[in-house]
C-alpha cells in the first residue's frame, strides 16, 4: 500500500517498527501534493523545510530508542487562518498578504507538533471563513477529489479535500456555522467539531468570536480520535477556552452503543434534506437499531439568529476593511459583511438573548437523549459555480443553503462527529451525517461513530485519480 494512503495509526506503527521512516512518509505526502494539488487546489503554501526538520527529529528519536509520541511522523496541514511561525496568516484573503509573519504557531499546531505530527502546509478556504463552498476568488476554487467539477464545501474546504485526496491523513479547520461538517460531508472524510470552548482558538484568525470552534479532519475514525485527544489542553491565555480537564475519546470507539438513547432528528432536518440526505440517515438508524424520531427545538429560529450574530460580528470585525479596502475583498463576502455592519444593534442583542433560551431548550433535550443523528448537508456536492439548489421543491441559494442543517447545532455549541457515508443515488458522491451529543460529551458521539464504522456503514473511500 502507498504510504500516503495509510491511516495515522498505520504510520506511527510502521515508523516504530522500522518498516519505514518519518522522512519516507513525508516524502510520500509531498509527492502526492505535487502530483494532485494542481487539480484539487487544496494547498495555498507548503512548509517543506520545517517539515523535513520535524521528520528528521522523529527519525532521530526512533534511532536512539526513545518512546515516540502518539502522532509521530503523521503529516498534517492547516486551514490558512492558523498562525504558522514565520508565515503570513492569510485567512483566505489578499488583504492579509501584507501583514507581518506570525511570531509563533497557533496553540493547536503546537499541540499537534508536541504529539509528533509533521506540519506540511496551509490550506485553501473561503475568504475570512465566510462561506460554505471554498470558491475563493483570490486563490481559486478548491475542487472535490471525488469529482473535480464539484465543490469541496467550506469554509474549511482545503482541509477536507487534502485528506480526501490522500495528500495528508490529518488536517485542522474551523467551524462557525458548519465549516468542518459541510466539507467533511461533501468530501467523504471524518470530522470533529467539539463543544464550544473545548479547544483553544489562540493563534487563529477570528470570524465570529461567540460561535467559532476549531477542530479537525481525518482519513480514519481512530485517527480523528487521536487527533482530538492530542488537541485537548486547557489554555489560560484563551478566555473562551472552558475545558476543565482532559477527556480522551480514543478508548470510546470500541464500547458500542448498548444503553445509549439514540434519536434521529425530524421536522426541520427532514424538510430541508434531499432524498440522498434522508437515505443516509435512515441507513445509519437501521444499523443502530431502535432509533426514535426526535424534534430539535426552534431549529429554524436558531438558524435565523445565527445569521444575525454571524453577520453582525463579522461586519464589525471587518469594518475597517469595508471602509478602506472593499475593492480587495471577495464581492460576495464584502456584501454580506456590509449588510452585517449596518444591522441594528437591537437585532444582535435579541439574537443573543434568544440563544441563551435556545441553549436551555437544547440542553433539556439531552435529558432524554444521549446522541442524535441528522444529515450534515442537504445535498451531495454540487458543481462549482452552482448558484441555486433545489431541495424538496424549494429553490435556495447554494452558498447559504449548504449550512442549513449545521447552523442550528453549532449555535447551541454541541459537539458533533461528522461521519462519511455513501448514498446509493448520488453519482458515487459522499454525503455525511452529524452525530450530535450534549455539550462536553464528545465521547458519546465517538461511541456511535465507532459502531457505525464497525458495521461498514461509514467509511472513507480512496479517490480515483
Amino acid at each position: 500500500m502507498s504510504l500516503n494512503a495509510l491511516a495515522p495509526a498505520e504510520i506511527t506503527h510502521g515508523i516504530a517498527q522500522g518498516k519505514f521512516s518519518a522522512m519516507d512518509v513525508l516524502n510520500a505526502s509531498i509527492a502526492r501534493i505535487e502530483a494532485s494539488n494542481a487539480q484539487v487546489n487544496a494547498f495555498t503554501s507548503m512548509h517543506v523545510d520545517r517539515a523535513r526538520k520535524q521528520a528528521q527529529t522523529i527519525d532521530g528519536w526512533r534511532a536512539t530508542g526513545q518512546r515516540l509520541p502518539p502522532l509521530a511522523g503523521v503529516p498534517f496541514a492547516v486551514k490558512n487562518l492558523f498562525d504558522v511561525q514565520g508565515e503570513v496568516t492569510l485567512a483566505g484573503s489578499i488583504i492579509n498578504q501584507t501583514n507581518p509573519p506570525a511570531a509563533s504557531d497557533a496553540f493547536l499546531i503546537q499541540r499537534m507538533c508536541a504529539a509528533g505530527a509533521v506540519l506540511v502546509g496551509s490550506l485553501n478556504m473561503d475568504e475570512f471563513a465566510y462561506g460554505f463552498t471554498t470558491e475563493n476568488t483570490h486563490y481559486g476554487a478548491c475542487a472535490n477529489p471525488h469529482d473535480l467539477t464539484c465543490i469541496s464545501g467550506g469554509s474549511s474546504g482545503g482541509s477536507a479535500a487534502a485528506v480526501a485526496a490522500g495528500m495528508v491523513p490529518l488536517s485542522l479547520g474551523s467551524d462557525t456555522n458548519g465549516s468542518i461538517r459541510v466539507p467533511a460531508s461533501l468530501c467523504g472524510v471524518w470530522g470533529i467539531k467539539p463543544t464550544f470552548g473545548r479547544l483553544s482558538r489562540r493563534g487563529t484568525y477570528p470570524f465570529v468570536e461567540s460561535i467559532d470552534h476549531l477542530g479537525g479532519f481525518a482519513n480514519s475514525l481512530a485517527g480523528l480520535a487521536t487527533l482530538y485527544d492530542a488537541l485537548q489542553s486547557p489554555d489560560a491565555r484563551d478566555p473562551a477556552s472552558h475545558a476543565k480537564k482532559l477527556e480522551p475519546v480514543s478508548s470510546s470507539l470500541s464500547l458500542g452503543v448498548d444503553g445509549l438513547r439514540i434519536g434521529v432528528l425530524e421536522g426541520f432536518f427532514e424538510e430541508n434534506a434531499s432524498h440522498q440526505a434522508r437515505e443516509v440517515v435512515d441507513l445509519a438508524a437501521r444499523q443502530l437499531g431502535g432509533v426514535a424520531r426526535v424534534e430539535w427545538p426552534d431549529a429554524s429560529l436558531a438558524r435565523m439568529a445565527a445569521f444575525i450574530v454571524t453577520a453582525s460580528e463579522g461586519g464589525a470585525l471587518h469594518l475597517t476593511h469595508l471602509r478602506t479596502r472593499i475593492e480587495d475583498m471577495e464581492p460576495l463576502s464584502a456584501d454580506r459583511f456590509m449588510a452585517g455592519a449596518i444591522l441594528p444593534a437591537a437585532w444582535y442583542i435579541k439574537a443573543q438573548r434568544f440563544r441563551r433560551m435556545y441553549r436551555d431548550k437544547v440542553n433539556a433535550l439531552f435529558d432524554n437523549w444521549d446522541v442524535l443523528i441528522a444529515p450534515a448537508t442537504p445535498v451531495s456536492a454540487p458543481t462549482i459555480g452552482t448558484e441555486w439548489l433545489d431541495i424538496q421543491g424549494q429553490s435556495l441559494p447554494s452558498r447559504a443553503a449548504m449550512g442549513l442543517l449545521t447552523q442550528p447545532i453549532s449555535f447551541a455549541g454541541c459537539p458533533v462527529v461528522a461521519a462519511p457515508m455513501w448514498p446509493t443515488s448520488s453519482r458515487g458522491m459522499p454525503l455525511g451525517i452529524q452525530i450530535i451529543a450534549a455539550p462536553w460529551r464528545e465521547d458519546l458521539a465517538f461511541r456511535v461513530a465507532g459502531a457505525l464504522e464497525s458495521s461498514g456503514v461509514c467509511c472513507v473511500k480512496k479517490v480515483g485519480f
